[in-house]
């Protein structure tokens, strides 16, 4: 294994722990410097993009609650569709009413109804009933 004199200096060469630090330092002055220069990095910029990714998150969590709903109604259709013969539009066989007419309605009313014969019974009054416990 050869290792060149450059590769033997950088693995013997002590580390300077203050290097690092004065970096960060620099780019942190130097951040504070554009921040205040351009205010809209600072505050603007974060802003804007959190709410775009917020909306586009909560697009994706609703799009998938929506589908997952869906297809829990699809299966629940499919079991009652088997066990009573229904469709979402109504029974297999449909409706079919019973072709009437309103005068043959009127007419059945009248039977069941006599509006000639007739009995008066009289309701209490509210206060008729204190009256008579005193």
């Amino acid at each position: 294994m050869v290792m060149t004199t450059e590769t033997k200096i950088n693995s013997t060469q002590k580390i300077d722990p203050e290097a690092p630090s004065s970096k960060i330092l620099n780019k942190a002055a130097e951040f504070k410097r554009y921040s205040r220069k351009y205010p809209f990095l600072r505050y603007g910029l974060p802003l804007i993009s959190l709410t775009v990714l917020g909306s586009v998150g909560l697009s994706h969590l609703i799009q998938g609650s929506k589908e997952v709903t869906k297809e829990k109604d699809d299966l629940e259709w499919e079991i009652i569709e088997t066990t009573k013969a229904l469709t979402k539009t109504g029974p297999k066989d449909g409706y079919k009413p019973k072709k009437i007419s309103l005068e043959e309605e009127l007419k059945a009313l009248q039977q069941k109804v006599d509006i000639n014969n007739y009995e008066y019974k009289r309701i209490p009054r509210p206060n008729e009933g204190q009256s008579s416990k005193n």
